[in-house]
């Protein structure tokens, strides 16, 4: 299930399911507020979304009352997530699926997001975006990038070939192999939050697209191994058709050479892997769909990924 394709002028309801929007720095705010105006869209903001509490937050009646009501408003065309932060899985008891399932919308945000994103396309099947939050347009950082592959994505259904952006310039192949399937994962240890509960996606004959944030110094890439490990021992794991990691803060020291270690003998030799792809906690930011369909080529020369549907 897409939900309609975004138009100019239409709705975008900002809401804040996890870190309040509070949080955004004042300068990133105004920045983000000319960039959707000039854009063309209305922007609205939920009634809760600056609430604040100690935990950088809101209570989880505020956050899910902003967000039924974002669903089941018919003005609002897309909504899209202020910050990421720690704590929307609290939210996934609470979710009335049925409602989002009878009101689809673009729902778009990245990082902490991902549990709701997946969440969502595991309980309803509704297309969900990884991709930008509201705050991401305020940052001036290839911003022409992200942009451009958010409404490439969320405003038209042809097809979309992902070029590197100028800051990744190319993608790296781990992996030699062509997969077609559909689309799960997003910020890997969120993603991992929803194992063992009924919101998680099946993992069965999925490409998998992948990023970390870098909250653990200089143990992230142990971490980041050994989360990748559980996400493979999910049952169906071993069906998977292919990888897609995204880029890492230099901080992460996930080289080319760190993942190439890490992925030995966890997945078969004939599918394949691409490193470097732009989405993460790192600027620019290209937009992909969860629960959409994707194609990945790699071969030692050149590696191309295709957003097939979305």
């Amino acid at each position: 299930m897409i939900a309609n394709k975004l138009k100019p002028s239409d709705e975008i309801r900002v809401i804040a399911p996890s870190m309040s929007l509070s949080e955004v720095w004042q300068d990133v705010h105004h920045h983000a507020v000319d960039f959707w105006q000039k854009a063309g869209f209305n922007l609205t903001y939920s009634k809760n979304s600056r609430e604040l509490d100690k935990y950088h937050s809101s209570s989880i009646a505020s956050r899910m009352e902003d967000l039924h009501e974002a669903f089941l408003d018919p003005n609002v065309k897309m909504i899209i997530t202020s910050l990421g932060g720690f704590n929307s899985n609290q939210l996934l008891r609470y979710l009335d699926f049925d409602l989002i399932a009878k009101h689809p919308k673009i729902f778009c945000g990245y990082s902490d997001i991902t549990v709701l994103l997946n969440a969502i396309y595991a309980r309803t099947g509704l297309v969900t975006y990884h991709g930008p939050h509201y705050s991401t347009l305020g940052i001036d950082r290839e911003a022409e990038y992200t942009s451009q592959m958010l409404f490439h994505c969320l405003m038209n259904d042809a097809p979309i070939v992902v070029e590197p952006s100028h800051t990744a310039s190319e993608y790296y192949t781990i992996q030699e192999g062509v997969c077609e399937g559909t689309v799960i994962g997003g910020n890997l240890c969120s993603l991992n939050l929803l194992q063992g509960t009924p919101y998680m996606p099946d993992i069965r004959n999925k490409v998998l697209f992948l990023e970390d944030d870098n909250i653990m110094g200089k143990y992230f890439s142990y971490e980041f191994d050994r989360n990748l490990e559980s996400l493979l021992q999910v049952e169906g794991a071993d069906t998977i058709k292919g990888i897609v990691f995204g880029r890492f803060e230099e901080s992460c020291g996930l080289t080319v050479e760190r993942i190439t270690d890490i992925i030995r003998d966890k997945i078969p030799s004939d599918i394949p892997v691409v490193f470097g792809a732009d989405f993460g906690h790192v600027y620019p930011i290209m937009t992909f769909p969860i629960g959409g369909t994707a194609r990945v080529q790699a071969d030692e020369r050149n590696a191309e990924i295709v957003i097939i549907a979305h």
